[in-house]
């Protein structure tokens, strides 16, 4: 198999890659990245622009696609830059390597995920389950983690207070309620990716656990 990675940096994804790198069922890994990263025999890693897409690039050439790209809307510093990373990428991701052959997509959702959500977060996580649904693939899944677990190479205060009331508070919440673990995120991701199961499918954060 021939993977391609998007947001190989990140949480998620950095532990998608170190999964990937190891897995002997894949042959090669595409990260796409706008910095470089360490160099892997297995791994080709193009640094490019998300707003200038290279169409006709070779390395759209995969057997699948897992996205993990993601960001906050502290960080991105408002709902239209929040939605290029959270929408246009992943939808522009998609597209450009299912024109390629690609045939299978998994995509690092949110629990919640609700295209007619109140939520901003949750109604623009919801509109690119629907916007991925039309474009195709034999194979989608959606992972749909709750509060993430793991070390961040960003701070996000909120995230941490919240992270100490769910460790505190783990054993007596549902399942689906509780932190899911980075790594298991990761897994469920390039589970769907090698599995390639026909139809539209959603990992639950229950599942995560």
């Amino acid at each position: 198999m021939k993977l391609l990675l998007a947001g190989a940096t990140g949480l998620v994804g950095s532990h998608a890659l170190r999964l990937a790198l190891a897995d002997p069922a894949i042959e090669r890994v595409i990260a796409p990245t706008r910095r470089a990263l360490p160099p892997h025999p297995k791994l080709e890693a193009p640094q490019i622009d998300w707003d200038a897409l290279p169409p006709d690039a070779p390395w759209w050439r995969v057997d699948a696609v897992v996205c993990a790209l993601g960001t906050t809307m502290r960080a991105a510093g408002s709902r239209e830059a929040f939605r290029k990373v959270d929408f246009d990428y992943p939808l522009a991701l998609a597209q450009a390597a299912h024109r390629a052959g690609a045939r299978t997509y998994a995509l690092n959702s949110a629990l919640g995920a609700d295209a007619g959500s109140r939520v901003f977060y949750n109604r623009v996580k919801g509109e690119l389950e629907q916007a991925l649904a039309g474009v195709g693939f034999d194979s989608l899944t959606y992972v749909r983690p709750g509060l993430i677990g793991g070390e961040r190479a960003q701070s996000r205060p909120g995230e941490a207070a919240a992270s100490a009331v769910l460790r505190t508070l783990g054993p007596l919440l549902p399942r689906r309620w509780r932190i899911n673990p980075a790594p298991h995120i990761a897994q469920a991701l390039l589970d769907a990716a090698l599995r390639a199961q026909p139809g539209v499918h959603a990992v639950g954060s229950e599942r995560l656990v």
